[in-house]
């Protein structure tokens, strides 16, 4: 797909992952906010709430690496977060509340393979990490801003025209909480459900072949939430905050095969499971403690090596350390497993992630480590299992 081409402002700030962080950012967002940079320069002009326009960077990712942008809200904002690579760069972006939590994830919602995601948000701090959907470096116009502000990307499905054929004034209705339907994008676009009460959501669209979008809108076909590629190519919005009692709208689409069937779920918010979730798709460690699945590999002294029956929810291990030195990782499919790798430290700051390493889609990580306990997360790309080998090494500083 052709990509548009992006004017560079004449302000425009490039940023580097090595540069120093605001020392008070080591711990924000769950220790993400450490390598990140204030998004309009400093912390005051970082306020989107009260900022005269928006605020953008040209930033660098390094192979295996997130940008992290820095902002904060002094009340309640409509906020929208893009991202456009350069060149063939396919950016992806995760937002994150100031406690570790993630509020959404997106990748293609800008258009051309940039990211676009516009949401309401509650005074206070947050991080916006950007990172190259394949792993490798790329750089990319990061661009955070109200959404009164001019938009960077062009987006999709943004819109909807309530009195088009086939709008959301001729949505069908998906039934009560807990109901799935499947179809097509092509066949049936807009789907509709009722809340009799204030109730928190989440919506689901399940097949990474069709590559799922899916917006929500109230009553009214106003805008309120969308999501694509939150778990692999399949889409999910989460409503954590109660909607109120009223019937709403969803807009399907399918950026990849328009004709193939999409399992489209609407059901209650669960909280717990929602927590699980982020641990499946390996984008935080899980607790020590029985809560999830994992296998303690004990001390490294040299190597393990470990045979995983991979799948697309993540196998955790831990390791131990005992002195200053390396760790390298890999994880090595076989025909069928593209494996992907996440390595976190004993509190729960991620320190590595890769995909497809160099020209192959198996993974390597190299992380200078101290004495501690390590996690490591690996998982395949696709429904089907796969045999995966994880390999860690060990090296020490020469004396």
């Amino acid at each position: 797909m052709a990509r548009r081409s992006i004017p560079q402002p004449a302000t425009l700030s490039v940023i580097l992952l090595s540069l120093a962080a605001p020392a008070f950012a080591q711990d924000l967002c769950g220790g993400v906010g450490s390598g990140g940079q204030w998004i309009g320069g400093d912390a005051a002009s970082s306020d989107m709430t009260t900022a005269d326009n928006f605020r953008e960077q040209l930033a660098l990712v390094m192979g295996g690496n997130d940008y992290v942008a820095l902002f904060t809200l002094s009340e309640t904002t409509d906020v929208r977060l893009e991202a456009a690579g350069r060149g063939a760069g396919d950016p992806i972006i995760d937002l994150l509340h100031a406690d570790g939590s993630l509020i959404l994830s997106d990748d293609d919602s800008g258009g051309n393979a940039a990211s676009r995601a516009e949401t309401t948000l509650d005074a206070g701090s947050y991080c916006m990490a950007m990172r190259s959907y394949d792993g490798g470096p790329m750089t990319a116009f990061v661009r955070i801003g109200r959404q009164d502000h001019e938009p960077l990307t062009e987006g999709i499905a943004l819109q909807v025209d309530p009195g088009s054929s086939g709008s959301c004034a001729e949505a069908v209705p998906i039934g009560p909480l807990g109901s799935s339907v499947n179809g097509s994008a092509t066949d049936d676009p807009y789907w509709s459900f009722t809340l009799d009460q204030p109730t928190a959501i989440s919506i689901t669209a399940v097949n990474e072949s069709a590559d799922p979008l899916i917006t929500l809108y109230d009553g009214a076909n106003n805008y309120i939430a969308e999501n694509d590629d939150h778990d692999g190519f399949n889409s999910r919005i989460d409503m954590t905050d109660p909607l109120a009692a009223g019937t709403y709208c969803i807009s399907l689409n399918a950026l990849a095969d328009e004709t193939a069937p999409i399992t489209l779920t609407v059901s209650a918010y669960d909280p717990q499971a929602a927590v699980l979730a982020i641990y499946d798709r390996g984008e935080a460690a899980p607790p020590l403690d029985g809560t999830v699945p994992v296998t303690d590999l004990g001390l490294v002294s040299t190597r393990i090596r470990q045979d995983v029956n991979g799948s697309s929810i993540a196998s955790w291990f831990t390791v131990d350390v005992d002195a200053p030195g390396l760790l390298m990782l890999e994880a090595i499919g076989n025909a069928s497993a593209d494996p992907v790798l996440v390595i976190f430290d004993d509190l729960g700051r991620e320190i590595g992630r890769n995909d497809d390493h160099g020209n192959t889609t198996d993974s390597l990580i190299a992380a200078r480590v101290t004495p501690g306990t390590y996690t490591i997360g690996v998982w395949k790309y696709g429904g089907s299992l796969g045999l995966i080998r994880l390999l860690v090494e060990r090296y020490v500083p020469a004396q």
